[in-house]
This record gives C-alpha cells, structure tokens and sequence, in this order.
C-alpha cells in the first residue's frame, strides 16, 4: 500500500512538473542605439537657430548660456552632457533623443569624427577613438543586457573627408574674387569619385560587423536603418546674400561661391546617398534617405530667416570659426531644429515596413511635421 501511495505521489509530481510552465528568465530591457559620426551624435544640437548677434543668450539661440549676477555665462556641458570633454558631442536632442521609440533604454554611441574604423568591432579591425572602444563592441555590450530593437548608423562622411571638403570650398571663396572664382567643385568632384568606392566597402563591412553582432546576442530581429546626410547648404537658387561681399561670410556664415553651392546638392550630397542606399540594400537593411529633410531651413536660404523661431528659422548651424561664438566642428551641422527633425525621421522610419525612405519637411512648419515618402 505503501509503495502504491508513494508511486501515484510521484505519478502526480510528475504530472504536475509537466503541467507547470518552466519558469521563464527575466525578460531583458528594450533599448535602442545609435552609432556612428557627428551627424547622428547630435554635434550642433547646442544651438536653437543661428544669429550673427555674439553677446548674451544669443538672442535666444543658445541653449548653454545662463545669466549669474550681470554676466552670462556658457555651459556647453548642459547640451553634451560628459561627452563634450572628450569631443564627442553627444547632444541631448540627438535623433535618437529626440525620436519617440518607446524603449526602457537610449544609447547614443556615436562620436563627432568617428569613421568607419571607430564602428567596427576590435576582432574586425576596428580602433578606439577619443578614449573609447570601437562602437561595435560598445553595441555588443549593450546587446549582451539588453533586447535591442533598434540600430540606427550615420557612417561615412569622415572617410570622405568632408570636413576637408568644406575648408577648401570656404578658401576658395575667401581668396578669390567674383571675377576669378577659385571654386572648389571640380577637384572635389575628382576626389569624391575616387573615394566613394572604397568608403562605401567600408560602410559594408560595418554593416555586415553590426548584424553578426546582433545575431550572436539573440536580436538578429533588431531594425538596422542606415541613414544618409542632408544637405547642409542651398542651392543658388535660394540663397539671401548676393554671391559676393560682407553679408554672405559674417552675416549669414555661407561663404561658398554659387557653383559650389549647386555641386553639393546637384553632386556630392546624391552621389554620397546613392552609395549608401546600394549598400544598404546589399546588406539587407533600412535606408534612411535625409538629402532633402533640411531643405529650406539652410544657413543663407531665402526661405528661411535667423533666430530662434523654428518653424521659419535655419536648421543647421551656419559656418563659424568658433571666435564669437560656440565651437568651430558646429558648423553645417543640424542645430537642435535641425536634430529634432532628423529624430522625427527616425521615429518614422522605425515605424515603416519599407527597404528605403525619404524624408522630407513641410514648408512652413517646425521639426515635428517631416514626412517619409518612397525611396
């Protein structure tokens, strides 16, 4: 009798261990990142508009000025945040800041500068840079806690040396006169051709880097959306300063001649999307087509004006040397119009089920009305 009671107790433990769901481990916190160079790290985002008035708040435009006794004062690290000693310049209104995810958790681990050395992973090749380690193992980490559900990646301007591009263009523009334009177009153009193969290999294998990486911690199943750059001047064709004189350097801070100004929207900046979106589509992941989100609310454009208004106001911050005002690698990049913007592009496009988008803003109105439209 015994041994029956003893059997059908164990009979019935057994069942019940059956029955019973297995106890499930902690599901990981959502988050979701963004890596790559200074157009997604929120470079520029210190600034609400662009005014050539150098004192106090800067009419409003600066977001890191306070007022103390009679003296304002300036405090770049309310906007940056740590990342501002090491040059990083991650700003609090960053597109992955700015856009509405819904995850538990935001890393933005991209650095103003970075290349696509700095994002791929140390056992790839990858490099440290300012300090930190390569951002495809700082993905790895974050991967390794957390369910990612998002990648977000602005990679390979630096690779171009667009910084170098820009230079030459302003000295251009500064030692030559309207007579005998030294334009920069025509060598750029020359050595754009010549890079952008080899860059945008580059951009393939960081691509490739972060969806092995994913896939090693279970998020295979993560949205990687590679996003392009936007113009960040206009065309000729609006522009509020005659080509030659005072107010298109010190008022406006858009010293480029005319021809240079169309090469970069009718050239560089396609030429550049276009690779970026084949190597997206290569790699299987999202493009991010940004080329036309700003357009409109450039430094100089006629269809946009100084100040801190956002809706009729500049969204990239105008060329500075960094003398008056703010810190020289802000120039042409988005202001925190600007990054709101391009936040509210990625919050679409995180939304959307297709290979490739374009945004796009609506004239006359601020950073939270952008569209997507059909690559």
């Amino acid at each position: 009798m015994r041994i029956r009671l003893v059997a059908a107790l164990v009979s019935v433990a057994t069942l019940l261990a059956i029955a019973a769901p297995l106890s499930a481990a902690p599901a990981e916190p959502t988050a979701v990142v963004s890596m790559g160079d200074s157009y997604i790290a929120g470079e520029g985002g210190r600034w609400d508009g662009n005014t050539s008035t150098s004192w106090g708040d800067r009419r409003g435009t600066d977001r890191s000025a306070y007022r103390r006794g009679w003296f304002w004062r300036y405090e770049e690290e309310r906007v940056y945040g740590d990342s501002y000693a090491n040059g990083c310049h991650r700003s609090d209104v960053a597109p992955i800041q700015s856009a509405a995810l819904g995850a538990e958790a935001v890393f933005n681990i991209a650095c103003s500068g970075a290349s696509t050395v700095n994002l791929l992973s140390a056992a790839s090749g990858g490099q440290s840079y300012r300090g930190e380690l390569p951002q495809a193992d700082q993905l790895a980490a974050i991967a390794a806690t957390h369910d990612v559900e998002v990648v977000a990646i602005s990679v390979g301007g630096n690779d171009l040396g667009f910084t170098d591009v820009i230079l030459d263009c302003v000295v251009g523009y500064s030692t030559s006169t309207r007579w005998n334009p030294n334009t920069c177009n025509e060598d750029q153009q020359t050595n754009l051709a010549a890079a952008l193969p080899g860059v945008m290999n580059d951009v393939a294998r960081v691509l490739a880097d972060v969806k092995a990486i994913l896939a090693a911690h279970g998020d295979a199943d993560a949205k990687v959306i590679l996003q392009g750059y936007p113009s960040p001047v206009p065309e000729a064709g609006n522009i509020r300063y005659v080509e030659t004189g005072w107010d298109r350097t010190f008022r406006g801070g858009c010293p480029f001649w005319d021809a240079d100004l169309n090469w970069a929207n009718q050239s560089l900046i396609p030429s550049i999307t276009a690779g970026l979106e084949t190597e997206a589509t290569r790699a299987g992941v999202q493009f991010l087509d940004l080329s036309q989100s700003l357009k409109g609310h450039e430094p100089c454009a006629g269809t946009a004006r100084q100040g801190s208004a956002a809706a009729s106001g500049e969204w990239l911050r105008f060329l500075t040397t960094g003398i008056r005002q703010g810190d020289a690698e802000e120039s042409l990049h988005p202001n925190a119009h600007g990054q709101r913007a391009l936040g509210r592009c990625l919050e679409l496009a995180a939304e959307s089920d297709r290979a490739v988008d374009r945004c796009v803003n609506t004239p006359g109105s601020g950073p939270g009305a952008m569209l997507l439209t059909d690559g």
